[in-house]
């Protein structure tokens, strides 16, 4: 992108809001294309909260964990597909057109997914949905960027982010709005075909990016839409030369790219260690669990004790209103704090919280109610088949009757002995009926809100921390003639990362339990911040053509507590 995209700074973001009254058309431009990120957010959340009545409607999908997992991950493989498809489209029609086909996809599998009368529609609706979040997240910020004028365009590409966790924020609400409608998820799900088929309206009025028109030969056209975005002949005549001198030098380096192959890049240092940072802040993103809390939130909300749907949702709104303050709070400190310890600091509070989460889940698992034999027996035939044929059920509690994927119809005091049913709607409607609380995902816990809470200490040094900087670090770490192929590496990492990590999440708690998978994911946060210290530089303040300099000189940093001196000027 020409002239690099400016870090956001409180007069880019006075300049921004001038715009509403000065040139209302480049905000139009902004708005219209990050309702791209606003779909790519909306649909990372919303089925949190759809995939709770997806179970009740759906048997197999309810007594299946990989098929609730299938719900919830073939729209990330969808993604992966659309990411690498959408750079080409990107390239050859243009962002304009990238924009349009992600809000057909999108429009068409929201129709898909609200209409599915079995699970295998659904799965075939998500991927629909995923290949225009992959194609999106690429195309949406892309426009704003070459659309943008030079000094708020950091400003208005951060906006994109915004929508984004605005998104998830939206799709919580929805949900929230949908648990009493008849159809519940498919509302949930279908709604997304709003947003989509406005942008598709607005983007047909629209320009095409002027960069891609200018490199394409289409001067003309691409100097009409700066025109209207500048206004001013002298911003808009240095636009056009710095148009043609990043064009020039792009073609200078297409030119030369042939030259490039994998082997040579990894064998640059400079590359190799760019790339240890880069793509090891991505992959320790993704391993330290954000994307379970975001895709499986409600759920964990259950996990901690809390039965009933909609109360899992109203608390899950908490997780994603923290994720969109943590975004704002972003723009302010990884300028002022620094990449890196920005970074450290985050891991340090993921650590702690998972820590806590682990304790908490280990309490509930070890400390939940006993199942009574009398009780369970006054539900005649819908005792639970594993309890009845028990050799020892005296020691059955309520953590051993769901591992055998049984419900536990908790007494009128939820932490006394409570009955080993069956799960079925029968057996539902008699023990809710009867002024009692239905569990087939956790058990009651007087440890619930310790839960909530460190649920909420996560996201709160997450977000500002680790779910910006590597972001940051990788627009900024890789050498010019690299910087393709290296950002597209850092970027399969994160979306392989996000596939491992939500297909395997319920099964992980369904086969060590959630105490031991959030563990896992605390050791992970351990392991990146040393990793962290030793390898990723600080690049605060380093003017990006001078990055390469330093990573020549920077070797790994086992002495991480001792201040590194900058390395002298190379004349």
């Amino acid at each position: 992108m020409e002239g690099g995209v400016h870090k956001p700074d409180a007069s880019a973001f006075r300049e921004c809001l001038s715009l509403s009254y000065k040139n209302p058309y480049v905000l139009r431009l902004a708005f219209s294309a990050g309702i791209g990120g606003l779909l790519f957010g909306y649909d990372t959340g919303v089925i949190s909260g759809a995939l709770l009545y997806i179970r009740d409607d759906f048997k197999d999908v309810d007594r299946k964990v990989w098929l609730q997992e299938a719900v919830v991950s073939t729209a990330i493989a969808g993604a992966i597909i659309g990411a690498a498809i959408g750079g080409w489209i990107n390239d050859k029609y243009g962002r304009k057109i990238a924009i349009m086909l992600a809000d057909l996809l999108f429009l068409l599998g929201s129709v898909i997914m609200a209409a599915a009368p079995y699970s295998a529609i659904l799965i075939v609706g998500r991927v629909f949905v995923g290949l225009g979040v992959g194609m999106a997240s690429m195309a949406s910020p892309l426009y704003i960027s070459e659309a943008s004028p030079t000094k708020v365009r950091g400003a208005l590409v951060s906006l994109n982010s915004f929508l984004i966790t605005g998104g998830q924020f939206l799709s919580y609400l929805i949900n929230l709005a949908f648990t009493k409608a008849p159809g519940t998820w498919r509302w949930m799900l279908g709604v997304a075909a709003a947003p989509a088929l406005i942008q598709l309206v607005l983007m047909f009025f629209l320009p095409e990016s002027p960069r891609w028109l200018y490199r394409k030969g289409k001067e003309d056209k691409a100097k009409e839409t700066l025109v209207r975005v500048y206004q001013e002949k002298s911003l808009v005549d240095a636009e056009v030369q710095a148009l043609k001198e990043s064009v020039e030098l792009e073609e200078k380096e297409a030119a030369n790219s042939e030259k490039i192959s994998i082997m040579k890049m990894l064998k640059t240092k400079t590359v190799r260690r760019a790339l240890y940072a880069g793509v090891g802040l991505q992959f320790f993103q993704q391993f330290t669990g954000i994307n379970t809390v975001m895709y499986y939130s409600p759920t964990i909300v259950q996990l901690a004790g809390f039965a009933s749907n909609r109360t899992a949702m109203l608390l899950s709104l908490i997780t994603s209103g923290l994720n969109a303050f943590g975004s704002i709070l972003s723009i302010y400190f990884v300028d002022k704090a620094g990449r890196k310890k920005l970074a450290l600091i985050s891991l340090c509070g993921v650590a702690i919280s998972l820590a806590i989460l682990t304790a908490t889940f280990r309490h509930t698992e070890t400390h939940s109610p006993m199942i009574s034999a009398l009780d369970t027996s006054h539900f005649s035939n819908n005792t639970c088949t594993a309890f009845s044929k028990a050799a020892n059920p005296a020691v059955w509690d309520c953590t051993a009757c769901l591992k055998v994927d049984c419900g536990f119809c908790a007494s009128s005091s939820k932490l006394m002995p409570g009955a080993c049913l069956n799960p079925n709607d029968i057996t539902k409607k008699l023990c809710q009926n009867d002024h009692r609380a239905w569990y087939t995902r956790g058990c009651p816990s007087n440890l619930g809100w310790l839960a909530l809470l460190s649920l909420a200490l996560y996201i709160i040094f997450f977000s500002p921390g680790m779910g910006t900087v590597p972001w940051v670090i990788n627009s900024e770490i890789y050498p010019l003639r690299y910087r393709g192929i290296c950002g597209g590496i850092a970027s399969t990492t994160v979306w392989v990362s996000n596939l491992v990590v939500s297909q395997s999440f319920l099964s992980l708690t369904k086969a060590i339990g959630t105490a031991w998978t959030f563990m896992l994911f605390g050791i992970v946060a351990v392991v990146g911040f040393f990793y962290v210290a030793i390898v990723v530089p600080e690049t605060k303040g380093v003017p990006i053509e001078e990055v390469e300099n330093m990573l020549e000189d920077r070797a790994l940093h086992f002495r991480f507590w001792e201040k590194k001196t900058a390395p002298p000027n190379k004349q």
